[in-house]
């Protein structure tokens, strides 16, 4: 009998109650935490650009190709794109709940760039981008002059050039989107000197090409070199166009009457402008920066908001002058909110079961035992939520409500069949306790076993119903297994050690 093992040795049950308690906690301070168990079906991002193009333009030269090539990944349940007038395609691909994102991704990736070389050369320069996405945005960041001395192109800069990066290297961050555009050249042509002076936006494209591009010169005096040769020289050239006046002196055309060369600045405005002017974001009436913060899978939402606050605060201290951010939109609030009313309510069906088992058993002995019992049948289902991949959320918790209830009444058949053998037959509380467990043992173990008959098989149901059931079913199985086990090893070694006959 295995309660006899523990009720000859009560140091061993107390010591393995204490092991599963002290590793249960451990298990919990590691679990990421969430309103809700990921139910939604991971999903994977793919956006590019043409610039210039029409919606229809890109919706035939780049979204159908790549739709094309990634329709039939493994996993996938459908995909949906969107081609806008500005030139951006942005496709999300939903896969089967469950699904490994990582290989997901990967798989996308494979295909995009199966359909990579049928996309026009504008988009293959700029190239497209495949993301693993977090459906659900954990915050807003947005950057701002409160002052209102600092334009929008200065504020979607250093967005992207000193926080996002940063951003991205917190803990617990997946993804930063932003919706700040990059620092770039434009160039505003005039259609009049164009007429003029006869040259057309192909030959600028052209000269551009041709003239702003990174070339590797080569060095003077490498091996294999005259004799006497003693130095070898590096040639540096240089690059890419950084400034409006190399981007301005750039030759578009040499007119053959005259032999007279135009250059860009001839027939173009030339500024350092944004990537983009149809992105326009406001906070409190005044132009920002945004950047939307999704979590990565299996992170804890408290702990990375929390990180993200962390790390902008530090970033704060290196601001310029009028120069400030805001988060004008987190769900992290919304899932401690959820995550406190149930942890009140955990507490409170602890406080009713406890005046309850005291009423009913009218001792103060009787009703620690039940008490000392319920704690590690809880605690200890933690340990099983990591290799299950299960987190803390509404759902885990309420099953602990449920469970509070479930699990104490194998304590409670414990100590009333010890105290009958107690007081009734007059046995000494080891002799009571030795006999009661081998009434009971095959009863606690039944029961056991047919409360998690009840609730295991809910964690099959397929799809998103049962992923949002099986977290709360299979949490009550779990404790009510454990609790048979405390019945089995901790009860009865305290009813040895604390039941005493009544007088």
């Amino acid at each position: 009998m295995i309660a006899e093992t523990f009720i000859r040795r009560p140091v061993t049950a107390i010591v393995a109650s204490l092991v599963i308690v002290l590793v249960g906690v451990l298990a919990m301070l590691n679990l990421p935490i969430g309103q809700y168990p990921e139910i939604t079906p991971p999903t994977v991002s793919v956006t590019g650009n043409y610039i210039g193009a029409d919606a229809q333009t890109v919706e035939q030269t780049v979204a159908t190709p790549v739709e094309v090539q990634v329709n039939g990944t493994p996993g996938m349940t459908y995909l949906q794109s969107n081609s806008t007038s500005n030139g951006q395609m942005s496709m999300t691909v939903n896969f089967d709940v469950g699904t490994d994102i990582n290989i997901a991704a990967l798989d996308v990736q494979n295909r995009v760039g199966i359909a990579t070389p049928t996309l026009p050369q504008e988009v293959q320069r700029l190239g497209l981008t495949v993301r693993k996405r977090n459906p659900s945005i954990l915050m807003l960041v947005a950057m701002y002059a409160p002052k209102g001395s600092h334009n929008t192109t200065f504020l979607d800069n250093y967005a992207n050039v000193f926080i996002k990066d940063a951003l991205l290297r917190t803990k617990g961050v997946g993804d930063i989107v932003s919706r700040a555009d990059d620092f770039s050249m434009r160039l505003w042509l005039k259609p009049d000197k164009l007429a003029q002076l006869g040259v057309t936006a192909a030959d600028i494209s052209a000269a551009l090409n041709e003239q702003n591009a990174q070339i590797a010169a080569g060095s003077i005096g490498a091996p294999p070199a005259q004799k006497g040769q003693s130095f070898e020289y590096i040639v540096t050239v240089q690059g890419r166009l950084a400034t409006i006046e190399q981007f301005g002196n750039v030759i578009v055309k040499t007119r053959p009457q005259d032999g007279s060369l135009v250059y860009l600045k001839d027939v173009a405005r030339i500024e350092l402008g944004k990537f983009n002017y149809a992105n326009n974001s406001f906070v409190d009436g005044k132009r920002a920066a945004y950047l939307l913060v999704y979590q990565a899978p299996g992170a804890n939402a408290l702990q990375t908001y929390e990180n993200v606050i962390a790390t902008m605060n530090g970033l704060k201290k290196q601001f310029p002058a009028d120069l400030n951010y805001i988060v004008p939109f987190e769900a992290a609030s919304v899932v401690q909110v959820s995550i406190e009313e149930v942890v009140h309510t955990l507490v409170e069906a602890l406080l009713l079961v406890i005046v309850v088992v005291f009423v009913f058993l009218q001792n103060w002995r009787s009703t620690l035992i039940p008490v000392l019992a319920i704690p590690v049948s809880i605690v200890g289902t933690f340990i099983f939520f990591i290799p299950l991949g299960f987190t803390i959320n509404t759902l885990t918790l309420f099953g602990f409500v449920l469970a509070i209830g479930i699990v104490v009444d194998d304590a409670i058949v414990v100590v009333e069949a010890v105290e009958v053998n107690i007081n009734e037959r007059k046995m000494s509380p080891f002799d009571a306790t030795l006999e009661a467990m081998r009434e009971i043992s095959a009863p606690v173990i039944s029961i056991a076993l047919n409360l998690a008959a009840v609730f295991v098989p809910v964690g099959f149901i397929p799809g998103i119903t049962g992923r949002l059931y099986q977290q709360f079913a299979i949490t009550i199985a779990i404790s009510v297994l454990i609790s048979a086990f405390v019945a089995l090893s901790l009860t009865p070694a305290l009813c040895v050690l604390l039941l005493k006959p009544h007088e």
